[in-house]
């Protein structure tokens, strides 16, 4: 979807475990993805109107639990499964640091929005961010992005974080799609 007033793109910036696949700890290997059902279908409805990014915090490097090498595997096999289901990913951006680190990457600091913005760009005004955690909603509203909370993964546990009069919640991917798909329907870009 292009902004009336430039070229710049929108795009839907998506966490991974508990968004996309079901979060089953610190992934090491492709064979322990498992895409929620209705990811694929909500994914080929949003990439006729938007660029597609996943962004993931994946603080088990830092821990030293998995390898940096570990995630790109579980993510290229995240990225071929979508590929062949006609769905293409821009970019994946990792974090690989712990949370004490302080580095400037990690949710909800908005660096790989702004990266995005510059590299890709992004119109983040009109981009939406998808996520199972708070953070993924801070990360929304750190960059001017509007954040949508996923009840899936570990939604539900941090339900209590977030204030629900001011954040968009669904149930999945797929009623989260559904809430952008009519926010372009109707042509007014909010939610």
């Amino acid at each position: 979807m292009k902004t009336k007033e430039n070229d710049r793109r929108s795009a839907i910036f998506l966490d991974r475990d508990g968004t996309l696949i079901e979060d089953s700890g610190y992934i090491h290997d492709p064979s322990q993805v498992v895409f929620f059902e209705d990811t694929i279908p909500a994914l080929r409805c949003l990439s006729e109107y938007f660029l597609l990014f996943i962004v993931t915090n994946q603080t088990g490097i830092a821990k030293g639990i998995i390898s940096l090498q570990d995630v790109k595997r579980v993510n290229n096999h995240i990225l071929s499964i979508l590929a062949m289901e006609g769905i293409q990913v821009v970019e994946v951006y990792i974090c690989p640091h712990a949370r004490e680190d302080n580095c400037l990457c990690i949710k909800p600091k908005p660096f790989f929005l702004r990266k995005s913005e510059k590299d890709h760009g992004i119109d983040l005004k009109s981009s939406f961010v998808i996520g199972d955690h708070p953070h993924d909603v801070e990360f929304a509203e750190n960059a001017g992005a509007k954040g949508i909370f996923l009840l899936s993964g570990h939604g539900s546990k941090h339900l209590h974080e977030i204030d629900q009069n001011a954040v968009v919640v669904a149930r999945g991917i797929k009623e989260a799609s559904e809430i952008i798909l009519e926010a372009v329907k109707n042509r007014s870009g909010t939610i």
